[in-house]
């Protein structure tokens, strides 16, 4: 039997995942505040950091609170935290503000993450929740899309590539506006909630830390390529930084294009398999990069490593907790506290852009790839 959608309940926790994608304007940002205050490489990259390492900090810590204080009430706070880093650029602009801004962001974007997903749990029909996830990323990836446009469109008609964030903190207060005065019956704590000493003696397994680098290395390669995207078109091709911003469409384009038909295709190929073919693609597009003789080529290359690690989160997640379903709640925990390789692999790449050159640093990109591709192998062998 077929349990009725309640679309007064789902939708305001569905906008949830459209506030969850704001955080992927770190990347157009972080090339023009490296123009507007003339940063070296190395000091630009602590732009994504900021908003990516409260994940390792903040989301076991989260989900332990959650359970004491609601998912719901979680998720308004994570929300009305993204909005407040979003106004910070209006104070005024200077690089400390806008590490702030960043920080607000990450902090926000953390409890979003940790609390969404649970809450469209209990909203959702126990039939359609599979469903609804896919959904929920696509959205998350057309977001992520549409960020770099307008700051483009609002640089260029108004001068300002700031009011993006405008855009975004009027739609975060409605979506806590309306989640707020949303009525939700949330589920109840069935067993143990995550801790840090039962997530960390998982790594003793090492199948699971394997993993988990895994993640560690995936986001950061993504975060390391969204941030990087402006100054490879500039660097390499002579573009300035707002036709720069739109080969970061492009690469959103390609994710979006690339969740969408790795949920069609798993209902047919083994996840195991399509882990192996999507590190391949990444890999060889990422070393197309190094040899893009013209702007048209860098662009395809770009494409194509959203395409090929556009699945690369979930499915290393699904195929290490189908692993252990038993630990799933200690495995979440530390595949979350995981996506903080978003906070250290980019700045990473901007010490080594600016001590030996930009095209070098895209070796770390390289040798991310070669790992996630190492590991598709020998998961494939298991």
């Amino acid at each position: 039997m077929t349990s009725k959608i309640k679309w007064n309940k789902l939708l305001p926790v569905f906008m949830s995942f459209i506030v969850m994608g704001f955080v992927d304007i770190v990347g157009v940002s972080t090339g023009y505040i490296q123009k507007d205050f003339d940063l070296p490489d190395n000091l630009a990259q602590l732009i994504p950091s900021m908003a990516f390492i409260w994940f390792f900090f903040l989301s076991v810590p989260v989900g332990i609170f959650q359970d004491k204080w609601g998912k719901k009430n979680m998720l308004v706070l994570g929300m009305a935290l993204s909005g407040v880093g979003m106004l910070i650029p209006f104070i005024g602009y200077s690089f400390p503000i806008m590490l702030a801004a960043f920080v607000f962001l990450g902090i926000g974007n953390t409890i979003v993450q940790v609390s969404a997903n649970p809450l469209l749990q209990d909203v959702s029909p126990r039939e359609k929740f599979s469903s609804f996830m896919s959904l929920t990323q696509f959205v998350k990836a057309i977001v992520s899309l549409l960020g770099p446009i307008i700051a483009a469109f609002v640089a260029t008609q108004f001068g300002n590539w700031k009011l993006v964030f405008a855009v975004y903190a009027v739609t975060s207060l409605i979506a806590v506006l309306w989640l707020y005065f949303t009525k939700i019956e949330e589920s109840g704590v069935e067993k143990e909630p995550a801790t840090f000493k039962s997530c960390f003696s998982l790594l003793k397994n090492p199948f699971i830390l394997m993993m988990v680098v895994g993640i560690f290395l995936t986001v950061g390669a993504d975060v390391g390529m969204n941030s990087n995207i402006q100054n490879y078109m500039m660097n390499g091709f002579g573009w300035d930084i707002e036709k720069a911003s739109l080969g970061i469409s492009v690469y959103f384009i390609a994710l979006m294009i690339s969740r969408f038909l790795g949920a069609v295709l798993l209902n047919f190929v083994k996840p195991r398999l399509f882990l192996i073919i999507t590190t391949a693609i990444a890999l060889l597009s990422v070393i197309l990069l190094f040899v893009a003789p013209n702007p048209t080529i860098g662009l395809i290359a770009i494409f194509l490593v959203g395409f090929g690690s556009g699945n690369l989160f979930p499915l290393i997640f699904s195929i290490t907790i189908d692993k252990m379903p038993d630990r799933s709640n200690e495995i979440s925990g530390l595949m979350i506290m995981a996506v903080s390789g978003g906070a250290f692999i980019p700045p990473i790449m901007g010490a080594i852009s600016e001590s030996f050159g930009f095209l070098i640093s895209l070796l770390v990109l390289v040798i991310c790839m070669v790992y996630l591709f190492l590991i598709s192998f020998v998961n494939s062998k298991k």
